[in-house]
C-alpha cells in the first residue's frame, strides 16, 4: 500500500518555498470508476449539476476538496476530447470549434485541431484532483498556479538538473488540456496560460500562470529549488533598483572577457 505521506511532504515544501496562494494540485487519471479514491466527490452525484473541469480543479486547489470527474460530470467538451474520454465529432475536426468567433476561416480552425493535444481514446475514463498535501492517491502530475516571480523560481529549480530550457506548446485555449496532456505524453514539465473558461468560469487570477510537473520529476524540482536557494534565489525577496548591482564571480569573468564595462 502506498504511503501518501511523501506526497504530502512534497506539497508542504513546494508551498513553503514558492509561497503559493492556492494548493499545489495533485492530478491522477482514472481507468475506471472503481479507481475513484475514498472520499472523492462527484459533481453530478454530489452537487446535482455538471461543472467545467477547471471548476473541479479550482474546488481542489482553493477549497481543498477531492474531486473526481468523468464524462457525465463535464460541462465542457474540450477536456473530454483532450483526455481521450470520447471520439471528437467531425464538426470539431472540421474547425468549427474556433470559427468564426476566434479565427478567420475553417482552415485556421483545422490548424487549431491539429495542434490540440489529445490522449488516445479509451485509455482513461476519468480524472481526480486534490491538494498535494492531502491527496490519498498517487498523482500523475502536479499543477501549480503561480505568478511570474514564482514561475521564474520554479523554472530555475527545473533547470538545475541539466540546464536545458523548457520548450512549451502555448495556447489561449483549454488550459486543462494544455497544462496536463503534454505532461502525460512527454513526462516533462509544462507551462500553460489559464484560458477564458479558467478565468471566467473558475475565477483564476489575472496574475496566475500554470506550471505542471510530472510526479517522476518532483524530487528533481525540489533538489533544484534547494540548491538555488543557497545562492540567493528564493522567496520572499525585497526587490530594490540598484545601480551596478552585485554579480556572481562567473558573471563578472564573462563580462570582462567580452570587454564590457571599460570606462
Amino acid at each position: 500500500m502506498t504511503d501518501f505521506k511523501v506526497f504530502h511532504e512534497y506539497g508542504e515544501e513546494i508551498e513553503r518555498r514558492i509561497r503559493l496562494q492556492t494548493f499545489p494540485l495533485a492530478v491522477k487519471f482514472l481507468e475506471r470508476e472503481t479507481d475513484i479514491p475514498q472520499g472523492a466527490e462527484r459533481p453530478v452525484r454530489d452537487f446535482g449539476y455538471q461543472v467545467l473541469l477547471c471548476q473541479g480543479y479550482a474546488l481542489s486547489r482553493k477549497e481543498g476538496k477531492t474531486i473526481a470527474m468523468f464524462k457525465e460530470d463535464m460541462w465542457c467538451f474540450e477536456p473530454v476530447v483532450g483526455y481521450g474520454w470520447a471520439e471528437a465529432p467531425q464538426y470539431f475536426l472540421d474547425g468549427h470549434n474556433r470559427f468564426p468567433q476566434d479565427v478567420k476561416d475553417l482552415e485556421a480552425g483545422k490548424n487549431f485541431v491539429s495542434d490540440f493535444p489529445r490522449l488516445e481514446v479509451g485509455r482513461y475514463q476519468g480524472v481526480v484532483s486534490a491538494p498535494l498535501t492531502t491527496a490519498n492517491f498517487d498523482p500523475d502530475l502536479v499543477l501549480i498556479y503561480c505568478d511570474s516571480v514564482q514561475l521564474s523560481l520554479l523554472l530555475l529549480g527545473r533547470e538545475y538538473q541539466d540546464g536545458h530550457d523548457l520548450a512549451c506548446h502555448l495556447s489561449s485555449h483549454a488550459a486543462c488540456v494544455y497544462s496536463v496532456v503534454p505532461v502525460i505524453q512527454r513526462r516533462e514539465c509544462q507551462v500553460a496560460i489559464p484560458c477564458r473558461g479558467d478565468r471566467y468560469g473558475a475565477l483564476s487570477g489575472n496574475d496566475e500562470i500554470i506550471f505542471s510537473v510530472p510526479t517522476q520529476k518532483i524530487e528533481d524540482l525540489l533538489a533544484g529549488l534547494r540548491h538555488v536557494e543557497k545562492h540567493g534565489s528564493k522567496l520572499p525577496r525585497n526587490p530594490q533598483m540598484r545601480i551596478e548591482p552585485e554579480r556572481s564571480e562567473s558573471y563578472v569573468k564573462i563580462y570582462e572577457m567580452m570587454g564590457l564595462g571599460n570606462r
